[in-house]
């Protein structure tokens, strides 16, 4: 005979396991089956986004496509967008799907909050370029409309995202593209950067290395089969052909090569000079900080004084002095400097 202290023990100990796993809402299975809901609407959200890109570059929007882009097998793209059609955000025809209008502005609200957050996590933060893009994807299933508003309007309502994207506006509008990739210039063309592709993330890690940024001018070179050489800012720069076809530049032969020649930190004491760009590798707080002194595109800087150990230098700027360190007016590019005519 079992003892009836440890049956009855054995059948609380049951019951407990029994309601942790189906406890209403709150029991293991209730948030396996929320998880499971939660990754079901990422995963059709994400065809929708997919959907929208293959539209606005003018690509037939196939079941292949679409698995591709999201990286998920031919059969579930399917299923993700018979149950998109069944919502009526998708139509079908015989070999391809569209975008219904709600279906449309679902998608757009999606790329909207990605790149308001792209931009947040430039401007206002620290993460490295190469985690702008992944912890955008996470943000941009978990936000409502009303609060993606909120992003814009403490950003300043951006035009663009810090890879040089279009941001949709709250009505949808969406600028065409243009420019070609770097690779199609023929050597000795010039242009400037417009936009700077973050997928594949190996390809935009070779990218963020290279400094590059956006509107910056750039000229091609004579190089060998299957490479790129390419001049900014007098230095040359060679990369393969997959990587120049990730840097996309508007031609221009009026663009000056290169556009400025030195940075603050040449700037001598007693000289002045006026602010032509803050390097795109002075990010997060210590560009919000340049940006909040009134350093932005225009801007006259006069070099006053410089410490007795030689750093850091005092800068009048909008007629207050600031004390830079040499690596900070490192990141301040301007055009030549002239003698201050109100030096003492």
């Amino acid at each position: 005979m079992p003892d009836p202290a440890i049956a009855l023990l054995s059948f609380f100990a049951l019951l407990l396991v029994a309601a942790v796993i189906l406890w209403p809402r709150r029991g293991i299975g209730a948030r396996l089956r929320r998880l499971a809901r939660l990754t079901e609407r990422v995963r059709m959200e994400d065809v929708l986004k997919q959907l929208y890109k293959l539209e606005y570059d003018e690509l037939p929007a196939t079941a292949e496509s679409v698995a591709g882009g999201v990286q998920i097998s031919r059969q579930q793209a399917i299923r993700l967008l018979q149950r998109l059609e069944e919502r009526d955000l998708v139509t079908a025809t015989a070999a391809t799907f569209d975008l219904t209008d709600p279906g449309r502005a679902q998608a757009l609200h999606i790329v909207r909050t990605h790149r308001l957050w792209e931009r947040f996590l430039a401007d206002r933060t620290g993460t490295p370029p190469e985690d702008w893009h992944g912890q955008a994807e996470a943000r941009e299933h978990l936000m409502t409309v009303a609060e993606t508003e909120d992003l814009a309007a403490a950003l300043g309502h951006p035009v663009y995202d810090p890879h040089g994207d279009p941001i949709p506006t709250t009505t949808g509008e969406m600028p065409l593209q243009s420019g070609v990739p770097l690779s199609a210039l023929e050597p000795g063309a010039r242009g400037l950067i417009t936009h700077l592709e973050d997928e594949p993330r190996e390809i935009y890690s070779e990218i963020v290395a290279l400094g590059l940024g956006l509107m910056t001018p750039v000229e091609r070179l004579e190089g060998d089969a299957g490479r790129v050489r390419f001049r900014i800012a007098g230095q040359h720069h060679e990369v393969s052909s997959s990587v120049a076809r990730n840097i996309t530049v508007e031609p221009s032969q009026d663009v000056s090569d290169p556009r400025w020649t030195r940075t603050l930190a040449d700037v001598e004491p007693g000289e002045s000079a006026t602010v032509a760009a803050i390097s795109p590798l002075c990010r997060g707080p210590a560009r919000r900080r340049l940006l909040d002194l009134g350093v932005v595109p225009g801007t006259v800087v006069h070099a006053r004084m410089r410490s007795a150990g030689g750093d850091p230098v005092a800068y009048d700027i909008r007629g207050a002095l600031i004390a830079l360190r040499r690596e900070q007016a490192a990141h301040i590019q301007v055009t030549d400097a002239s003698l201050d005519k109100g030096a003492a």
